[in-house]
Formats: structure tokens, sequence, C-alpha cells
């Protein structure tokens, strides 16, 4: 699984890629989660508001600051 964190980097950004680690650690996944800071990449992908959250390529949220329990149940579910 890959998840990829979208944003440009500012502390929001930050906290969404520590509390998405986090979720991939509680749930013991096989996941990889990486940053996307490129703006030409974040429109390119239609992201409007950051931080964004994208599982497999798929974007799955915008503009929220997930808490890890919410991460936890976007990454079990797939949903």
């Amino acid at each position: 699984m890959l998840i990829e964190i979208l944003g440009t980097g500012c502390p929001k950004c930050a906290k969404l890629a520590e509390a998405a680690q986090e979720a991939v650690d509680d749930l013991g996944l096989d996941a990889e989660v990486v940053k996307v800071t490129e703006i030409t990449e974040l429109m390119k992908r239609g992201v409007m508001m950051t931080p964004a959250v994208a599982v497999d390529g798929e974007l799955k949220s915008s503009g929220k600051l997930l808490t890890v329990d919410k991460l936890r149940e976007l990454f079990a579910t797939g949903v």
C-alpha cells in the first residue's frame, strides 16, 4: 500500500504524515508513507486544499487534518 501525504510542507502536513505513519504502525500494515510537496503534482491530482491523503493513487481526503483514529479507519477499510 502506498500512502501519500499531499501538501506544501506546512505544519499540518507534517502532523498528518506523522499521524499516518502511526496509524500504519498500529495496524501493522505493509505500507509506505511518502510526502508529495511539488505544487505541479498537487495541481495535477486536483488537490485544491491541503493537507490531503491518497491511498494507492486515489485521493481519500483533502483540506482536513485527520486524526490517527480516522486514518486507522481509512487504511483498514480502504474507504
